[in-house]
């Protein structure tokens, strides 16, 4: 969330009621589910409450958040977005050779930042350059190194993930790291991609809590394999859809038919909007979305981050960014005029990898994916960024912050909706 804005939010809407936890409460006589509040002390304190839509008064005990240990992915509930099979991992990580390092920073209630890092690839990534691409939903962000990844259609660095106020530090960290490298001793010139979400209302932000370790540990600790969610990394202090947002992640594989590749998404969800999870209308029947008063509204961020195997040129890879948002629209955004909303794309095929030219040699060899092949991997980043960004609030617990707490999403509730709804079994 932008600092424009914040003070909106303390002055009337749903972030000043946080302090206290939020609980739902199903009427017995129109079923609708509505937020009560009772006070932190009393997980489950009997609340009297007034139906909104019929206005009936009911008393009864209210659902308490999940801890993290039992709190799902998705797909362990049986929700399946989309059409198209998963990788294994249901991770960004399923795209071979991608690495994901993640470093939460927090100090008592008012630090909750962090940083999550993406390498494409375990070599050097500076002197290995993969093709990449970046696509803008709404541009009201600090995302550096955007102009000369437009211009030549390459990633020289890894893209690391954090707080707005955090980036100038965070990006000399990443420059540090960059330079050191082997290989690196005469570099002169490196663009560094950081990206951000505004923490603000759980992190004191202006203490700008991310130190140059914190950056060097998860760059250094980046691995293959599964990767956290919810509130850790670059995720720690973010909110979506007036719920505890965080990092998510998904992926897709195609049939060999089509041509065998993975495209695997990570999200860091810091947006709002009318919450819809496979199509159901969670926020509305939980009672909290995005102009529900005049006081209510859905800025924020998301930073989208899409990987692929498939062998696309930078413009295949702008095109594949741009189909995130339609992922991110599925979820109930509408991309606010407040809201940062970028989404960074690149390929790990060789035989698209930029490396070192040749003595001589002035051009590339090396073929993309072109005409109809390339809309099933349309197909495949919607579906992945869907998912991402709902396991990024299933995922994510309450946390306890700066200006107040934010509840995690209800999963108790969520899933009987779900189940309502048709979405899961």
């Amino acid at each position: 969330m932008r600092p424009a804005v914040l003070l909106l939010l303390l002055a009337g809407s749903p972030h000043a009621l946080w302090p206290q936890a939020a609980r739902w409460h199903a009427c017995q006589s129109c079923g609708r589910r509505e937020e009560s509040l009772t006070e932190p002390s009393e997980p489950q304190a009997a609340r009297w409450h007034a139906c909104q839509s019929c206005g009936r008064r009911e008393e009864g005990l209210l659902e308490a958040s999940a801890p993290q240990a039992a709190r799902p992915r998705a797909r362990d509930v049986g929700l399946a977005i989309g059409v198209l099979p998963a990788g294994p991992l249901d991770a960004i990580t399923d795209v071979a050779g991608v690495r994901v390092g993640q470093v939460t920073v927090t100090a008592g209630d008012s630090i909750n930042t962090g940083v999550t890092a993406i390498l494409a690839h375990g070599g050097n990534v500076f002197r290995d350059k993969v093709p990449a691409a970046v696509a803008v939903g709404n541009g009201f962000g600090k995302l550096t190194g955007i102009a000369q990844l437009r211009e030549l259609g390459e990633l020289e660095s890894p893209i690391v993930l954090t707080c707005t106020l955090c980036v100038p530090r965070v990006a000399d960290a990443v420059l540090d790291w960059i330079l050191a490298q082997p290989g690196n001793e005469d570099v002169q010139s490196v663009n560094v991609v950081v990206g951000e979400t505004n923490d603000g209302y759980l992190n004191a932000i202006r203490r700008r809590g991310v130190a140059a370790a914190d950056v060097l540990r998860a760059l250094r600790e980046a691995k293959d394999g599964p990767v956290d969610e919810g509130s850790v990394g670059a995720g720690r202090g973010t909110v979506a859809f007036g719920w505890k947002g965080g990092i998510g992640t998904a992926s897709r594989r195609l049939p060999a038919g089509l041509g065998g590749w993975t495209v695997g998404v990570l999200v860091q969800t810091n947006f709002g909007g009318v919450l819809t999870i496979g199509g159901a209308p969670v926020g509305r029947e939980l009672g909290r979305w995005y102009l529900r008063n005049e006081l209510q509204h859905g800025d924020g961020s998301v930073m989208i981050v899409v990987a692929t195997d498939a062998p696309l040129d930078p413009l295949g890879l702008e095109r594949l960014a741009r189909r995130a948002f339609l992922g991110m629209a599925r979820t109930g955004s509408p991309e606010t005029s407040g809201s940062g909303d970028f989404a960074l794309a690149f390929s790990t095929s060789p035989a698209v990898r930029r490396g070192p030219l040749a003595e001589g040699q002035r051009t590339r060899a090396g073929e993309s994916v072109a005409g109809e092949a390339v809309s099933p991997l349309f197909e495949a980043a919607v579906e992945a960024t869907e998912e991402a960004i709902v396991n990024s609030l299933f995922r994510a617990e309450t946390v306890r912050g700066y200006r107040g707490t934010v509840d995690a999403l209800p999963m108790d509730s969520t899933l009987t909706i779900l189940r309502e709804h048709r979405v899961i079994p």
